[in-house]
C-alpha cells in the first residue's frame, strides 16, 4: 500500500497518513506498537464504500515523533486533532484497535459532528491490583533509560522471536504479516515511542465518563485474545448509553488482521445505519 502513503507536517509531529477509497471518510487508528500495516487487509475492504484514512501514531511507524513528552492519551488525541483540522478530514466514524480504541474514544467526544466509533479488542481497562501500581512504573522507568529501546530490538532479532511474540497475544498471522512486525520491532525509534506511549498512558479519565458518553460505540472483541481480555470490552459496552457488543471466537488480539472479511460487514453495517 505504498501508493496510499503520504507525510503530513502537523507540528509537532510529521505523519505517515495513507489514504484510500472515496465517500464518507473513516479513521482508522492503530494500537501500541503497531502502525498503518495492521490495516493492510481491512482498509481495501472498507474502502470499497469510505474514504479511509489510516495514520501512524507519534513515533511509531513511518510517523516522525516531535516533542517526547506528547506520547500519551490526550496529547495524541488532541495532536491527531489538530491533523483533522488540518487535513480538512470530517470522519464518519473512528475506528481503533487495542490502545487505538482508546485514542478513538477520546477523540470522538472533542469533535463535532461527534464520528461514531468502533473498537476491535478495545483496551479499555486499568490492571488490576499490585499491577495496576508497578506496571507504569516499570515503563516510566523503561522509557527512561537509555539503550533500551536498543536492547530490545536485538532481543527480538533472533529467530522465532516476533513469532513467539505475536502468538502470546493469541493470535496467528502469515509469515508475510509477522514480516511487518519483523521490521517494526527492529526499529529503536519505534520501539522507544511505544514505550513512551506506555509511560504516559492514563485512561482514569476516560473509564470515568463511559457511563455519559454520547457517541454510538460498537466494540468487537475476540475470546482468544491473551492481551486484552474481551471481558474489557463487554463491561464497557455496558456502560455506554449507546454500546454494542459483537464477540467472535477462534481469533487473538490482532482479531482485524487475521480476520478481516469475517468483521468488515458488521462494521460497514453500523458505520451505514
Amino acid at each position: 500500500m505504498r501508493d496510499a502513503s503520504r507525510f503530513v507536517l502537523c507540528k509537532p509531529h510529521k505523519w505517515h497518513v495513507q489514504e484510500m477509497g472515496s465517500g464518507p471518510v473513516v479513521l482508522l487508528i492503530h494500537g501500541a506498537g503497531g502502525a498503518t500495516q495492521s490495516w493492510r487487509h481491512l482498509m481495501p475492504i472498507l474502502a470499497r464504500s469510505f474514504k479511509t484514512v489510516a495514520i501512524d501514531l507519534p513515533g511509531q511507524g513511518f510517523t516522525k515523533l516531535g516533542a517526547q513528552q506528547r506520547c500519551g492519551l490526550d496529547a495524541m488525541s488532541a495532536d491527531l486533532l489538530r491533523l483533522i483540522t488540518q487535513e480538512g478530514w470530517v470522519p464518519r466514524a473512528l475506528i481503533g484497535h487495542s490502545a487505538g480504541a482508546a485514542i478513538a474514544l477520546a477523540m470522538a467526544r472533542m469533535m463535532e459532528p461527534m464520528p461514531k466509533v468502533v473498537g476491535i479488542n478495545a483496551a479499555l481497562s486499568n490492571f488490576k491490583g499490585v499491577a495496576g501500581f508497578l506496571f507504569p512504573i516499570m515503563a516510566k522507568t523503561l522509557a527512561a533509560l537509555p539503550g533500551v529501546a536498543q536492547l530490545f530490538t536485538a532481543s527480538t532479532a533472533r529467530p522465532g522471536s516476533v513469532a513467539r511474540l505475536i502468538e502470546g497475544t493469541g493470535s496467528n498471522l502469515a509469515k508475510d504479516d509477522r514480516r511487518h512486525y519483523e521490521k517494526l520491532v527492529s526499529d529503536s525509534g519505534h520501539v522507544g515511542a511505544t514505550l513512551a506511549m506506555m509511560a504516559q498512558w492514563q485512561l482514569d479519565g476516560l473509564l470515568g465518563g463511559l457511563e455519559t458518553y454520547p457517541a454510538e460505540v460498537l466494540l468487537i472483541a475476540s475470546t482468544g485474545d491473551k492481551a486484552v481480555p474481551s471481558t474489557a470490552s463487554r463491561q464497557a459496552a455496558a456502560q455506554l448509553p449507546q454500546g454494542r457488543y459483537s464477540e467472535i471466537a477462534g481469533y487473538g488480539h490482532l482479531l482485524h488482521e487475521e480476520a478481516a472479511a469475517e468483521i468488515a460487514p458488521e462494521i460497514i453495517t453500523f458505520l451505514q445505519a
